[in-house]
């Protein structure tokens, strides 16, 4: 039987202790969190805690959110070449070698600075339409307008305006994948969350067979999934994405991905 050598062994419990102290940090402001913290708040400052803002709900801080907190307390900056943030990803944001240099200044029209159309702006919408048709409907008789396309500044912002749109259903998600998508289905009361498991807990992935069981036997009225998934970026693709839409199809299923 193997052993661990004393030192590596504290220096896990170090590394896991390290972690587990940022969590703390990061969530002290949850009562719940740090009512297993001995010394650090009694029973009855917990108490005046809950009592003093019970009428907010607390939102946990998950995914990048989370992630990038934890590096910022180890150092992390985003001037700084010895860091890469791999949760929200790295792109070049500098020159690019034999590109064509970049404007930085803009001349904004005065008519601009009113409200934007809550769809976002015609001509972007245009354009994104247009790149999708490029991309994925090229000589198909059916194509995408400006009408398909509605621009939002984010994730969560996105997530809850579809849900408001839709009716009394219940919307089926898989674990693991985008975080936001459980605290969002659970903002509204017409939205039922239903959570797909896996047959095979180290498979991301759920097969297109295993899909039409678990949506067909809950009677989901939507699918709500990330393709490629987040966090692990595995994709549906090919002969299986057909399947998909096709089940969505057999099954009056809206999928939202």
């Amino acid at each position: 039987m193997a052993t661990q050598k004393p030192g590596m062994l504290r220096s896990g419990r170090s590394r896991s202790n390290s972690a587990h102290n940022v969590f703390l940090e990061y969530h002290k402001h949850r009562p719940s969190v740090m009512k297993g913290m001995q010394g650090m708040q009694t029973v009855d400052e917990i108490e005046e805690e809950e009592r003093e803002f019970d009428m907010f709900h607390h939102v946990m801080k998950t995914g990048v959110i989370y992630a990038t907190s934890r590096a910022l307390k180890n150092g992390f900056s985003m001037d700084d070449d010895e860091w890469a943030n791999m949760g929200q990803g790295a792109p070049e944001t500098g020159p690019l070698p034999g590109a064509p240099s970049r404007d930085f200044h803009m001349n904004i029209e005065e008519a601009e600075l009113e409200y934007a159309p809550t769809a976002g702006i015609r001509e972007l919408r245009e354009k994104v339409a247009n790149y999708y048709n490029t991309l994925y409907r090229e000589h198909k008789s059916s194509q995408y307008t400006y009408e398909n396309v509605c621009v939002v500044p984010g994730g969560r912002a996105g997530l809850t305006r579809v849900m408001a749109a839709l009716g009394d259903i219940s919307v089926g998600f898989f674990t693991p994948d985008y975080t936001a998508y459980q605290q969002a289905l659970g903002l509204f009361s017409r939205i039922t969350p239903s959570v797909l498991l896996h047959r095979n807990v180290n498979e991301p992935l759920m097969a297109s067979s295993d899909f039409r069981f678990e949506a067909g036997g809950r009677g989901l009225g939507a699918m709500l999934l990330s393709n490629p998934a987040n966090p692990t970026g595995q994709s549906i693709e090919g002969d299986e994405l057909e399947s998909y839409v096709e089940i969505a199809r057999d099954l009056g299923l809206a999928l939202l991905m």
